[in-house]
C-alpha cells in the first residue's frame, strides 16, 4: 500500500478513538447529572460520592471540542477520500491518453527504430569508409612521395646535355608515330645534309609529298626552367625576384638556340624545302613559360626562320603531312587506275574489229550455204527426182536452210565504223531485212541471193 492509503487508515482509527472517548465523556457527563439533582430533590445517601460542578463544566467542554475535532476529521477525511478518487481518475485518465498516445505513436516508434538500426549500419559503414579512406590517403601519400622522388630524380638527370637530348628525340619520335608516319618511309632520323653552313645533322627530316622535305630539331635549353619551376608561382620577396630571373635566363637560353638553328640553316641542304627550320620543344610549359616571360619571343624565332612548336603543335603538322601523303597515294593510285581503263578501251576498240570481221565471215559462211541449199533443192533435186523417177521407195529429202544470224554487238565501243553514232540502229535494220529476206526466200520457187548488207 501506498503512503496515501497508510495515512487514511491511521486517521480513521484516530477518529474512532475519539469518538469512543467523547462517548465516554458524555456518559460521564449524564451520570454527573443525575446525581446532582438526586441531591437537589432529597437528601443525599450518606454512601454517595458528589461530583465537582467544575469537573462536569470541563468534560463537558472537552467532549463539545472532540465532537467538533471528529467532524472537521471526517470532513478532512471525505475531502481526502475524494481527492484519492479523483487523483485516481486522473491517473487511470492519464493512463489512457499514454496508452492512446503509445498506440498511435507505435509507428514512429517502429520508425525511429528502423532509422536507429539505420543510423547504426551507416555509421559501421562510415567507420569501414573512414578506415579505407585512410589507407588510400596513405597510399596517395606513399605514391606522392614515390612520384616527388621520381621527379627530381628526372629534373636531376635532365640537366645532363646528353640525357635531355636522348628525352627531346624521343618526345618528338612519339609525337611523329601518334601523327602516323613511318620511319625511313615518312621521315628519317639523324641525316646528314650540307647547307650552305657547312655540314648539320637535324634530329629528323621530314619527307613531304614531291619530292619535298623539311627539318626538325629537338633540342632545347632546360636547366634554368628547372630551377625556376622548384621555386612557387606565389613567391614573394627575394624568391620571387630570383624566379624572374632565372625565367630571363630561360628565355635569353631559348633565343640563344633560335639563332644556333638559325645559323645552320638546315632547308638551304634540302631539297625543295620550306625556308624554315621546326625547332621541338618536348614540353608544352617550356614554351609557355618562355612566351610568358617574354611576348616577343615568337616574331623574333619567325624572323629567324625557326618554327617554335609544342608537342600539341607539331603533332597537327605531322598528322597533316600524313594526310597529304594519304592524297597523294590516292591520287597516283586513281592516275593508274585511269591508264589502265584507257588502254582497256583501246583494247577493247581493236577486239571490236576483229569481232566485226568474225561477224561478216559468220554471215558470208550461212549466205553461202543458203545459196548451196537454195540450188541444190531447186535445180539439183528436180532433176536428180525425174531420174529416179522409176524407184520412188526412197525419197531424197530437202535441206533447211540456216535462218539464224549472229547477233551484232551494238555497244557504242564495238563499233568497227569510226563515224558511227548509232551502231544498233544499224543492228535492228540488218535484222529486219534479214527477216525479209529469209521469208521471201522460203516462199519463193526460185533461188535468190540475199540482200547486201
Amino acid at each position: 500500500m501506498d503512503q496515501l492509503t497508510l495515512f487514511l487508515i491511521g486517521l480513521l482509527v484516530g477518529i474512532a478513538l475519539t469518538v469512543a472517548a467523547a462517548a465516554a465523556w458524555r456518559f460521564a457527563l449524564r451520570r454527573g447529572s443525575g446525581n446532582t439533582t438526586a441531591a437537589d430533590g432529597s437528601a443525599a445517601s450518606p454512601g454517595l460520592t458528589t461530583v465537582p460542578t467544575e469537573h462536569f463544566i470541563e468534560v463537558s467542554k472537552r467532549a463539545v471540542a472532540a465532537e467538533a475535532q471528529a467532524a472537521e476529521l471526517r470532513a478532512q477525511v471525505h475531502q481526502l477520500l475524494d481527492h484519492q478518487q479523483h487523483i485516481t481518475e486522473r491517473e487511470r485518465l492519464a493512463m489512457a491518453d499514454e496508452s492512446r498516445v503509445l498506440q498511435t505513436l507505435a509507428p514512429v516508434r517502429e520508425t525511429l527504430r528502423t532509422m536507429h538500426e539505420k543510423v547504426a549500419q551507416l555509421e559501421r559503414e562510415r567507420a569501414g569508409q573512414y578506415s579505407a579512406l585512410a589507407q588510400q590517403m596513405n597510399q596517395a601519400q606513399i605514391n606522392g612521395d614515390q612520384l616527388r622522388a621520381t621527379t627530381e630524380s628526372l629534373a636531376s638527370a635532365l640537366r645532363n646535355n646528353s640525357i635531355r637530348g636522348v628525352w627531346g628525340e624521343t618526345q618528338l619520335r612519339n609525337v611523329v608515330e601518334a601523327a602516323g608516319l613511318t620511319q625511313r618511309v615518312d621521315f628519317d632520323v639523324q641525316t646528314s645534309i650540307r647547307s650552305d653552313a657547312g655540314t648539320g645533322r637535324p634530329d629528323m627530316t621530314v619527307r613531304l609529298p614531291g619530292g619535298k622535305s623539311i627539318a626538325v630539331d629537338a633540342k632545347v635549353p632546360y636547366n634554368a626552367y628547372i630551377e625556376a619551376s622548384s621555386i612557387p608561382a606565389t613567391a614573394t620577396g627575394d624568391e620571387a625576384a630570383r624566379r624572374t630571373a632565372l625565367l630571363a635566363q630561360h628565355v635569353k637560353a631559348v633565343r640563344g638556340h633560335i639563332d644556333a638553328l638559325a645559323a645552320k640553316s638546315y632547308w638551304s641542304g634540302l631539297d625543295a624545302s620550306p625556308e624554315f627550320v621546326i625547332a621541338f620543344i618536348p614540353n608544352e610549359s617550356l614554351l609557355a613559360a618562355a612566351l610568358e616571360a617574354d611576348p616577343a619571343l615568337l616574331d623574333y624565332s619567325f624572323s629567324k626562320r625557326v618554327a617554335l612548336a609544342s608537342p600539341v603543335n607539331l603533332w597537327a603538322v605531322l598528322k597533316t603531312v600524313a594526310y597529304t601523303w594519304q592524297q597523294d597515294v590516292l591520287t597516283d593510285d586513281a592516275k593508274r587506275l585511269f591508264d589502265l581503263g584507257k588502254e582497256l578501251y583501246q583494247r577493247l576498240s581493236v577486239l571490236s574489229e576483229h569481232s566485226d570481221k568474225l561477224r561478216k565471215a559468220i554471215e558470208s559462211t550461212v549466205n553461202s550455204y543458203n545459196q548451196f541449199a537454195s540450188s541444190l533443192e531447186t535445180r539439183v533435186l528436180v532433176t536428180a527426182r525425174k531420174l529416179d523417177a522409176l524407184d520412188e521407195s526412197k525419197v531424197i529429202g530437202t535441206p533447211s536452210l540456216v535462218d539464224t544470224v549472229p547477233r551484232h554487238l551494238t555497244a557504242t565501243e564495238f563499233s568497227a565504223e569510226p563515224g558511227l553514232a548509232h551502231p544498233e540502229r544499224l543492228a535492228t535494220s540488218r535484222s529486219a531485212e534479214q527477216e525479209e529476206w529469209l521469208t521471201t526466200r522460203l516462199a519463193a520457187p526460185e533461188p535468190t541471193d540475199p540482200p547486201q548488207i
